[in-house]
């Protein structure tokens, strides 16, 4: 099944990873430009068909319009299980990081804790078959193409897969408003998955049963929570922290 993905960060990340990628349409007006340059010689390297058209069918074929001069067919996403995150984990040498997503349905969120995931050096996201989204157009984008470099499982029960998980060694870290301690203030366990719940909602009561530890992040202002992607980030960058100060991981 093919999809379309637009922006130059998206498709060249596309023609780095994993992805097929069967044909790039490329705005004539912006074909000099330098980053669209580099992307088509990548895919010329690959063998990758270009066609040259005007901005007016590019905004047919991409009805929201923001498309950055470039549209790309690419095969579907492929996701990954489990094991491929403890075996990425191991090839790296490290205890596996993992960040778990409990019901995230705003792509742009999605994207972006995707984005920062792959940044900091997490090894797999978690994210649950039903009541999500999935991995979309709109969240390649909003990842800036770090999809096509992260491992991204999607489970039927996420209660069954953080089980899972605690058999093969790791901690259960959630973020959540009931913990009782501030993220930066409690000693986060390695190996470890970090739950983040979906917006407004928080963490479902049966995954939020199944941590080992919850943590919150304090709230000094009038509005009582974060987004998702910024919970995320400070969550993943606390737990690297602590690693890095206990020696290599």
């Amino acid at each position: 099944m093919q999809e379309k993905i637009t922006g130059v960060n998206s498709v060249m990340e596309a023609l780095k990873g994993q992805r097929e990628v069967y044909k790039i349409f490329v705005q004539e007006s912006r074909k000099k430009s330098k980053r669209i340059e580099e992307l088509l010689q990548l895919a010329r390297e690959k063998g990758v068909h270009i066609q040259y058209t005007a901005r007016q069918l590019l905004d047919q074929m991409y009805r929201p319009g923001n498309h950055q001069g470039i549209i790309a067919e690419v095969g579907s996403y492929r996701y990954a299980g489990i094991d491929d995150i403890f075996e990425l984990a191991a090839l790296r040498g490290q205890r596996p990081l993992i960040v778990i997503l409990d019901g995230l349905e705003d792509p742009q969120n999605l994207g972006s804790v995707i984005r920062c995931a792959e940044a900091a050096g997490v090894h797999g996201v978690i994210i649950p078959r039903h009541n999500s989204v999935k991995i979309t157009p709109a969240v390649a984008r909003a990842s800036a193409g770090a999809v096509e470099h992260m491992l991204i499982v999607r489970e039927t029960n996420l209660v069954n897969a953080i089980k899972l998980l605690k058999e093969r060694g790791l901690w259960i870290i959630g973020a959540d408003m009931k913990g009782e301690n501030d993220y930066f203030s409690v000693g986060i366990p390695s190996p470890t998955a970090i739950i983040i719940g979906g917006e407004g909602r928080g963490i479902r009561r049966l995954v939020r049963e199944n941590c080992d530890l919850l943590a919150r992040i304090p709230m000094q202002g009038k509005v009582n929570s974060l987004n998702a992607a910024i919970a995320a980030a400070l969550f993943i960058y606390e737990a690297i922290r602590q690693r890095n100060l206990s020696g290599p991981q």
